[in-house]
């Protein structure tokens, strides 16, 4: 997958979201146990321990060769039953990811075979594909179809499609691994967002949220500081390749993740009020909370409950609330 350089596009390379699928792999890779558990619908509880496989594979060529490839989205969830997976990232629909599945799939399940007696036992990982951009006639699955004699095996390939997923969905569902391809969801419409300050604003109030849902998170040691860091930085790189030509949305959701308009957060809000302890300083901090609740859902169309369910936001924090709306 490859994506090509145009104006202002800083540190692109030239597989800049196939870079940030490996790096939350590997740098927050207890965030995909929640993926998976959403694709292949397992139970994981999120402590597992998650191994990856061995990166470097040789794979046979027809002349004789070898060909060596990188596959470090190759990983085990190891908990009460051990779970193997592959998980690929590619930008656009295209059914060729499926010789590449089927190439990497197949070598690590050799790599990884044992002999017993005489029987080569070979285990194939889970594969699932993520699309970032789908259209209405993307499948929801892929096949690979195995022949064997006059048997046939068809391997189901489960797809995931980042359009699909609202900002409501990747919170509620807690798939923070998909946060930083958020703005994909916006793919179609970057021009009309760029130009209009109204939509604009609308698209710097949801990754106000991102970041309020983030660091409630990290507030109730929910998400390490290390975890969160790597979530912001590969939005931000994601957000500065897909926008390269959209300046105007690169600044405000920079701006956003950078902390530089979200000055707090709604549990920061409480705390100061609490920490003065000075009845008119609490009335204007709840003040506050209740304006950021009704810009929230204005801008994302939520009810009060699903914004204080987003919010984490204890009963009593809901009651004062209330009253100043």
């Amino acid at each position: 997958m490859a994506v090509k350089a145009g104006k202002d596009t800083g540190v692109q390379t030239g597989t800049p979201y196939d870079d940030v699928l490996r790096t939350l792999l590997n740098d927050c890779r207890q965030l995909v146990i929640q993926l998976v558990n959403e694709v292949f619908g397992e139970n994981y509880t999120g402590e597992e321990e998650v191994v990856f496989s061995p990166n470097e594979h040789f794979l046979n060529q027809q002349d004789g060769g070898e060909d060596k490839r990188i596959t470090d989205t190759t990983f085990s969830i190891i908990g009460t039953k051990i779970g193997k997976y592959l998980l690929e990232c590619q930008t656009n629909p295209d059914s060729s990811m499926l010789v590449r599945i089927f190439e990497y799939s197949t070598q690590v399940a050799l790599d990884e075979s044992k002999i017993s007696g005489d029987t080569l036992e070979v285990v194939i990982p889970n594969c699932a594909i993520l699309f970032l951009r789908s259209t209405r006639n993307t499948p929801e699955q892929m096949h690979i179809r195995f022949q064997f004699r006059e048997e046939y095996f068809t391997y189901d390939i489960p797809v995931i499609k980042m359009q699909q997923y609202t900002l409501e969905d990747l919170l509620r569902k807690n798939l923070l691994f998909l946060l930083p391809f958020y703005i994909f969801t916006y793919d179609r419409k970057l021009q009309e967002y760029n130009t209009d300050e109204g939509k604009l604003s609308a698209l710097k109030t949801e990754y106000q949220m991102i970041m309020t849902h983030l660091n409630n998170l990290e507030y109730h040691e929910q998400l390490s500081t290390y975890y969160k860091k790597t979530i912001v930085e590969m939005t931000e790189k994601v957000v500065d390749n897909l926008t390269a030509g959209y300046a105007n949305i690169r600044k405000e959701v920079r701006t956003v993740m950078g902390g530089k308009i979200l000055e707090y957060e709604a549990k920061t809000i409480l705390r100061q009020g609490e920490q003065k302890g000075k009845l008119q300083e609490r009335q204007r901090n709840e003040k506050e909370l209740a304006q950021m609740v009704k810009n929230l859902m204005a801008n994302l169309g939520w009810t009060a409950e699903q914004t204080f369910n987003n919010l984490g936001l204890s009963r009593e924090a809901r009651e004062n609330i209330l009253k100043n709306m």
